[in-house]
């Protein structure tokens, strides 16, 4: 039996390496590995890899021209359900669910550094300026609304509840309420409900019902004083809208992890904003070792699916 071509795109280390042989090794179709950096894979060994693993563009997907399975190393998959970026032969799989202790944390710092006003005092230090900066809320006793409750806002709802917060949840479709979860609705309900929270988390996919879903008629309704975070989709939160807000002092800050476009650009006055924290789309990515642990175990288990003629886990729906 013809072995199968595996290109591995990803940052591995001489262990990770063994594993994925491991994984390989001693199934039912035979395949030989070959571990790359994007840059430095040639044209050929893109163009005869049946598997490519790893974060592979979607514009150069169809120079991969024997590709028979896309295994890629992050959740989103916008750029690639695309139709016509993908071939419909092509199996595309994602790593969802190995993001949610990365991203969870940098909602939980996020929304300490906003309640204790870090960003200002950031830019107090910067200035060597020793001006208290008054007042700050707490988690604990807060009302916090988290936008998305699958394996990040799970996570993050469980920490902030640990805090003491109280905790509404909102989803697409309607499911059994979680323990950790006060209240929970769909997102149709979130214009009457939006008002009494002290922070708004979003951690949405990217689907037209989050295009620009925190547009200014719901940034009206936040309760005054409060904040907003968004380490979901950049274009779910209206940046002028968001502007105008602050501006106004309807909201007390905002922690944005992305924005629409990304970057953002430098020139916008979004930078200068003290009581806004901006990172630049840094709460996932592979920079935490566990999460590049937990895109390795799913993309070997399904290497090892994949060369027994299994189904594979993560298939993503075009």
């Amino acid at each position: 039996m013809k072995e199968k071509k595996i290109l591995v795109l990803l940052p591995v280390t001489e262990e990770d390496k063994e594993y994925f042989v491991s994984r390989a090794s001693g199934t039912a179709q035979p395949g030989r590995i070959v571990f790359r950096k994007l840059d430095e894979a040639t044209d050929e060994e893109i163009a005869s890899s049946q598997i490519i693993i790893g974060r592979f563009p979607a514009g150069k997907v169809k120079t991969a021209t024997s590709l028979e399975w896309l295994q890629l190393p992050m959740a989103g998959t916008d750029a690639y359900v695309v139709p016509g970026v993908v071939p419909d032969n092509v199996i595309l799989t994602n790593s969802a669910g190995a993001y949610g202790l990365a991203v969870s944390e940098y909602m939980l710092a996020a929304s300490l550094s906003l309640v204790r006003r870090f960003p200002e005092y950031a830019r107090r230090q910067a200035e060597s300026n020793w001006k208290p900066m008054g007042n700050i809320t707490s988690i604990e006793g807060s009302t916090v609304i988290v936008l998305g409750l699958g394996d990040i806002g799970g996570r993050y709802a469980k920490k902030m509840k640990a805090l003491g917060a109280y905790v509404i949840g909102f989803r697409k479709t309607n499911k059994e309420k979680p323990e950790y979860v006060d209240e929970q609705y769909t997102l149709d309900k979130l214009p009457e409900m939006i008002g009494r929270a002290d922070i708004v988390s979003m951690i949405l996919p990217a689907t037209e019902e989050a295009k620009n879903l925190m547009d200014a008629r719901l940034l009206r309704r936040m309760k005054k004083g409060s904040y907003l975070i968004n380490a979901g989709r950049g274009n779910a939160v209206d940046l002028k809208a968001l502007r105008e807000a602050l501006d106004e002092g309807r909201i007390a800050g905002a922690a944005l992890d992305v924005t629409s476009p990304e970057p953002l650009p430098a020139d916008d006055p979004l930078w200068k904003y003290e009581n806004v924290l901006i990172t630049p789309h840094v709460a996932g990515n592979l920079w935490l070792r566990q999460t590049v642990q937990n895109v390795l175990r799913i993309a070997g288990n399904n290497l090892a699916r994949y060369l027994n003629g299994e189904p594979l886990d993560h298939v993503v729906k075009r």
